[in-house]
């Protein structure tokens, strides 16, 4: 009889030391999946917004990299974050259907993007369903943050706010300049982006005393804008307003210059005004020509030069508005992660609606705190206008307004000239 208590007291310490040795065998994995936050990147990788799209992810890399070299989120025992991109090709649908697939599958702890406004907009719905946190850098529609969600959280300007800034520097450089200013054109993609801005315009345009001479939506895939221009040319307006994606935005320009339409000025939206591309291939045609943006190349903020040089060395050009805005993501992303200590949604959402950060990388930023409203929107966002044009070194972008920004030793040329 004692035999048999021995040998069964023998076997129940075999059995939990068997079952302890599994447990530590099992637990290097589970710790290992403690270590890594996922965040799933929905961006236009391919079709009419590609170019920017992967702007965005070369700024989100970069941060990144940064991020889990510098020691990872410290209050996560050092996890580095790990991307996951998926590409929504600009299509509202497919970027739905990629957020639940990095949900569902991809088991992402926060979501970002969009860019294209569309896709943002339906896209971060399918996050407040799920309750995952939801980072969005710049696509401006109004309505993002007008939706009641509780998981958005945007860092860039609304287009309610680009819009309004639009009309106070034409209202500035015409009284500086003494020009006189009256007729306007509405030329712009007819996705969301694009609409958001035209309804905010025709409010603007009817407050400031502005006579709307063409509203006229196009398709951002149109390879031959010679019908718009012509409307364009016989409406003959002052200033003309656009928004446009860069292959259009380029095809646009070109086709101005080729027909010789020279309105006193003419301000992007930025977007495809403010990409890369847009200065090599409209190359001269864009001389003088405005565009408003959060951030350039030549904003005063200490830690910018050297920002410049690491991106440009890296992505092969120089940072523009919208990569600047990917970066400054990550990092508000980074702080919130350290603070909410926690891969739990909820703790990762609150942590991200208390957020304000006013050091460290992210302050690249043209302003000077980044803080959430109600809403989720970055109330500290801030706008500035630039002009193309060659101070002796080439076609560049030269911060015009506010005044206070203005390039050292630059004097906008306003209005364009007429020959």
């Amino acid at each position: 009889m004692k035999k048999n208590m021995a040998l069964g007291k023998r076997i129940l310490v075999f059995v939990a030391v068997f079952a302890l040795l599994g447990m530590l065998a099992g637990a290097p994995a589970s710790f290992a999946a403690d270590k890594v936050v996922k965040v799933g990147n929905i961006e236009p990788l391919s079709g009419p917004s590609a170019s920017v799209g992967q702007q965005g992810k070369c700024a989100r890399d970069l941060a990144v990299e940064e991020i889990n070299a510098a020691g990872g989120i410290k209050s996560l025992g050092g996890a580095k974050i790990e991307m996951v991109y998926a590409d929504s090709e600009s299509k509202p649908e497919k970027g739905v259907a990629e957020a639940e697939r990095l949900i569902n599958t991809e088991k992402v702890n926060v979501l970002t993007g969009c860019w294209n406004s569309a896709v943002t907009y339906p896209t971060t719905a399918v996050a407040e369903r799920y309750g995952i946190p939801f980072v969005v850098p710049v696509s401006v529609a109004d309505k993002i943050t007008e939706q009641g969600f509780k998981t958005v959280f945007r860092i860039a300007a609304k287009d309610g706010w680009w819009t309004r800034d639009q009309f106070a520097f034409l209202k500035d450089m015409a009284k500086e300049t003494n020009t006189k200013l009256e007729t306007v054109a509405f030329v712009y993609e007819n996705g969301d982006w694009g609409k958001g801005f035209a309804e905010q315009w025709k409010k603007l345009a009817e407050k400031e005393g502005f006579k709307v001479v063409l509203d006229e939506p196009y398709p951002s895939t149109a390879t031959d804008l010679s019908p718009v221009v012509q409307k364009i040319k016989r409406a003959n307006p002052d200033v003309l307003l656009l928004v446009s994606n860069a292959a259009d935005a380029i095809l646009l320009t070109n086709t101005l210059a080729e027909y010789k339409v020279k309105p006193k000025a003419i301000v992007g939206s930025g977007g495809g005004h403010a990409d890369p591309s847009f200065l090599k291939a409209a190359a001269k045609n864009a001389q003088y020509v405005f565009d408003i943006v959060e951030w350039e190349t030549d904003v005063g903020k200490p830690m910018v030069p050297a920002f410049n040089e690491k991106f440009k060395t890296k992505c092969g050009y120089n940072p523009a508005g919208e990569s600047v805005d990917a970066y400054v993501a990550m990092y508000v992303l980074a702080d919130a992660l350290e603070r909410a200590a926690s891969l739990d949604p909820k703790a990762i959402r609150d942590a991200l609606a208390a957020t304000k950060l006013s050091s460290g990388p992210a302050m690249v930023a043209s302003y000077d705190a980044i803080e959430f409203d109600a809403t989720g929107q970055n109330k500290n966002a801030a706008l500035c206008i630039v002009q193309i044009n060659d101070m002796g070194k080439g076609l560049e972008r030269l911060t015009v307004w506010p005044k206070s920004a203005r390039h050292a030793g630059y004097t906008p040329v306003f209005p364009a000239p007429q020959q």
